[in-house]
């Protein structure tokens, strides 16, 4: 898998505003990108994934998709990402093959070592702290939160890229590098910006500065 930095999951309150999201994000120099829509037919989401599949090749950026494997083994994605509630990655795993990425949603210590246990390539771990991109939240987790599962498993020697998630803004990220996290994912941070590449520019080199020594 390559390597895993900064992902924008997309916004938007259509699928062409979603696409058009991923664009802007994908010419400003963001090389993971998460499709996640919610509460919308199958065709539509084909569709948009297809178009989303093209994009992504033209600026060669990975392409995740959120929950859908069916979706996402269709439009030959590089990955999947699925919540806690969505089909089991070992199953994922089944169907898609060894060479798809596949993510999860984690919450607290147990459901990491769920998913390494399972198999995954990387850990959506969150949320940071309140957002309004998921209606469902799990307890926010906040700094402590990272700090005390990261040294959790390390002490049992248990690694693996975990992402934080959840409302992170710019400020968040020196702090949230310091935990031991191996990359961020955002959404409206990225979205409706005015000056995009700017922006990306500086999250990157925020996340690179503040990588721990021992890592």
């Amino acid at each position: 898998m390559k390597e895993v930095g900064l992902q924008y999951i997309s916004q938007g309150k259509t699928p062409q505003e979603h696409l058009k999201n991923i664009e802007n994000a994908c010419k400003a120099g963001c090389k993971w990108i998460q499709l996640r829509l919610k509460e919308v037919d199958m065709a539509t989401y084909l569709n948009t994934a297809l178009q989303c599949r093209n994009i992504c090749d033209q600026y060669d950026a990975i392409m995740i998709i959120n929950d859908n494997v069916s979706v996402a083994k269709a439009v030959l994605a590089d990955g999947i990402h699925l919540g806690l509630n969505d089909m089991n990655p070992q199953e994922a795993r089944k169907i898609l093959g060894d060479n798809f990425i596949i993510g999860g949603t984690a919450n607290t210590l147990e459901n990491c070592i769920q998913h390494i246990e399972d198999g995954v390539d990387y850990i959506g771990l969150g949320p940071y702290k309140h957002t309004i991109t998921k209606k469902k939240l799990s307890p926010v987790l906040g700094i402590d939160g990272y700090t005390s599962i990261l040294v959790k498993l390390k002490n049992q020697n248990l690694e693996l890229p975990i992402i934080a998630i959840g409302g992170i803004t710019e400020k968040d990220i020196t702090t949230l590098m310091q935990t031991g996290i191996s990359g961020i994912a955002v959404s409206g941070e990225l979205t409706n910006q005015v000056n995009l590449e700017k922006k990306i520019k500086t999250i990157k080199k925020l996340m690179v500065q503040k990588l721990p020594a021992n890592r």
